[in-house]
């Protein structure tokens, strides 16, 4: 049997009919086509599909889309704006943050979820906070300067 949810991502409203079981990560990509959120473990421990929820980093693949009706969901896709990049995703692509690629979408979203969340006062902050995101090629240093040059640049960049 399946229920009316509303789901507001990157800013549109969405109605869908789901069946309850449906995650919110197979709500994105599957019914509403939104690929940029990766589906890797399917089991929470990499953090690939990591979206924001309220401004809180979340792994989509563990929460039912259900439970986040009229919460203000943001994905990957949502965080450039007027065509412009967020200025974690420059950063990204500046300190090649990136290689296979799986990861990097979790891994930007993550990012910008942190500093929301609480901005990172030291390197070892950043690795200890960012751990729930795994990246099985090793750019760990490179995503580590990406965010510290954001901080760097956060009087200029809205985060």
């Amino acid at each position: 049997m399946e229920a009316d949810i509303s789901l507001n991502i990157n800013k549109v409203s969405y109605s869908l009919k789901l069946e309850p079981r449906v995650t919110l990560l197979d709500a994105l990509r599957e019914k509403l086509g939104l690929m940029g959120t990766k589906k890797v473990c399917d089991r929470g421990e990499c953090g690939a599909c990591t979206v924001l929820v309220n401004n809180r980093r979340i792994n989509s693949c563990m929460t039912l889309a259900i439970m986040h009706s009229g919460a203000e969901i943001t994905t990957i896709e949502g965080l450039a704006t007027d065509g412009e990049l967020h200025p974690m995703q420059t950063a990204f692509i500046s300190h090649d943050a990136f290689q296979c690629g799986y990861c990097t979408s979790g891994q930007i979203v993550s990012a910008v979820g942190m500093i929301l969340e609480e901005r990172p006062k030291s390197e070892a902050e950043i690795k200890e906070r960012m751990s729930g995101n795994l990246c099985r090629c090793g750019a760990y240093p490179h995503i580590v300067a990406a965010i510290c040059d954001v901080l760097e640049g956060m009087e200029n960049a809205a985060i």
